[in-house]
This record gives C-alpha cells, structure tokens and sequence, in this order.
C-alpha cells in the first residue's frame, strides 16, 4: 500500500515536470516564432526606406566626381580665328605690304638705269608681288590647318560631348577661305593670275 502511494506520488510528479517542460518549450518556440516574424516584418520596411537614400547618396557623389569636360571656348576662339587668318590672306595684311615695299627698295637699288625694262619691270614690281602672294599663302594655310584642328578636335576630346553647330559653321567658313586664299596666291605667285605685262 505504502509502495503504491509512493510509485504515484512520483509518476503524478514526473507527469507534471513532463507538462512543465512541455509548456516551457511551447513558450521557447513561440517567443522565437514572434520574434522571427517580427524581424521578417520590419526589414522590408528597412530596406525600402533605406533604399532611396542610398540611391540618392549615389547620384549626389556621381555627380560631384564627374569631371568637367571641355566647354567649347577654346574651339569657338579656334574658328574665329581660322576665319580672320582666311580673310587676310585674300584682303592683304601689312605683313605683306610691308615685305612688298621691302622687296621693291631691293629691287630699285639693285637694278641700275641702264638695265632693261623687262629686269627693271621684274625686279621693282614683279618680285613684290611674288611676295605679296607667298605671304597671303602662308596665312591662307594656317587658316586651313586651323579650321581642320577645330573640327577634328571633338575626336580626340571627350567622348558623348558633342561640338556646338555654330563652331562648325564658324571652323568650315575658315576652312574654305583658307582654301580659296591659297589657291588664289599660288595663281598670284605663279603668275598666271593678274602676272606682269609682256615688255616685248
């Protein structure tokens, strides 16, 4: 009887103990599971907000280290300058006067009086001439290699910046008056252009 009692007592307390660790366990597994979903449900929460901060943090350093390409000045001041070379090859600059009237001093003092009009002819008006012509030559072709820089410099600057129309327009108008001065002073040079008058 006293056996009985006591293999009760200690079945009703192992029984008991089971329930506790149970109920405890239950405890542990829910406390995670809450736990877990909570963390599930304010990450995404997180992530969105946090998102269009770093995308905009981005855009902003992007922004400030992107380096500053060309602005076009040096370009635009290029083709100006190509079109003023081209105009004073065909207008005369007094560059070329002033070598003329230097060539045309030389040829007065090395010519004497008793020479013939054909030598005299050459030497006081024809020489200047060549001169004027080789002068208006050589800005005419500064004119032409400075146009051809401007307007193939878009090639060797940044790439996607492209060249602005009014310094192209600017560049071929310098290119073509540089073009047509050179043809006109190698036809002025040559003297098949405007050459001396036959003394015959």
């Amino acid at each position: 009887m006293g056996t009985k009692t006591v293999d009760g007592a200690e079945a009703g307390a192992e029984a008991k103990n089971d329930e506790k660790a149970a109920d405890k366990t239950a405890a542990e597994e829910t406390a995670v599971d809450v736990t877990k979903a909570s963390d599930e449900a304010g990450e995404p929460e997180t992530e969105d907000s946090a998102e269009p901060a770093d995308d905009e943090l981005d855009e902003l350093e992007d922004l400030a280290e992107e380096p500053e390409g060309p602005t076009g000045v040096g370009q635009g001041a290029g083709a100006i300058v190509s079109v003023a070379l081209g105009l004073v090859s065909l207008t005369g600059g007094w560059i070329g006067t002033v070598a003329a009237a230097r060539e045309t001093l030389i040829g007065q003092l090395q010519t004497s009086s008793s020479a013939s009009v054909a030598k005299q002819v050459k030497e006081v008006y024809g020489d200047p001439w060549q001169t004027t012509a080789l002068w208006a030559g050589l800005f005419a072709l500064v004119a032409l290699i400075t146009g051809v820089v401007v307007l193939a410099r878009p090639a060797f600057g940044a790439p996607g910046r492209s060249q602005a129309p009014w310094i192209k327009s600017v560049a071929w108008a310098g290119v073509a008056l540089g073009v047509i001065g050179l043809l006109l002073a190698v036809l002025k040079y040559s003297d098949a252009l405007l050459g001396l008058p036959s003394t015959s």
